[in-house]
């Protein structure tokens, strides 16, 4: 189970219509807002997938000027790649492999210029690690 927070940012002349269709949507727990137009908000995801779905329907609330992640957590995959950190080397091999060529090597972590989020989240949780 992944649960994250989402700061929610709307204008303040329609702060409670934003706070009353967070309540009312299902996807979300509303816990506070301030007079600026910040809305904090929880989602629970089975996978990051799931959680992406959700943030969709919250991004899609008429005055929504922003949703956006600031931490998540999931203990499955904490378990997991723990399990994977504390059985492997510190440094992925392919960076220590000198027949590699650098250009191959693909850096996965910026998902703001992802396209295609939920695919990329699939293949993400489908990597050998």
């Amino acid at each position: 189970m992944n649960i994250s927070s989402i700061v929610v940012q709307t204008i303040p002349k329609y702060l409670n219509e934003v706070v009353e269709s967070l309540k009312n949507c299902e996807v979300c727990d509303y816990h506070m807002h301030d007079e600026k137009g910040r809305i904090i908000i929880t989602i629970e995801g089975e996978g990051v997938a799931q959680e992406l779905e959700k943030l969709k329907v919250i991004e899609a609330i008429p005055h929504v000027i922003a949703a956006d992640m600031q931490m998540s957590y999931s203990e499955d995959e904490l378990d997991a790649h723990m399990e994977v950190i504390n059985g492997g080397d510190a440094v992925p091999k392919m960076l220590n492999d000198d027949s590699i060529d650098a250009s191959r090597i693909v850096y996965n972590g910026d998902l703001k210029k992802k396209d295609d989020l939920v695919t990329f989240t699939k293949k993400f949780d489908e990597t050998k690690r």
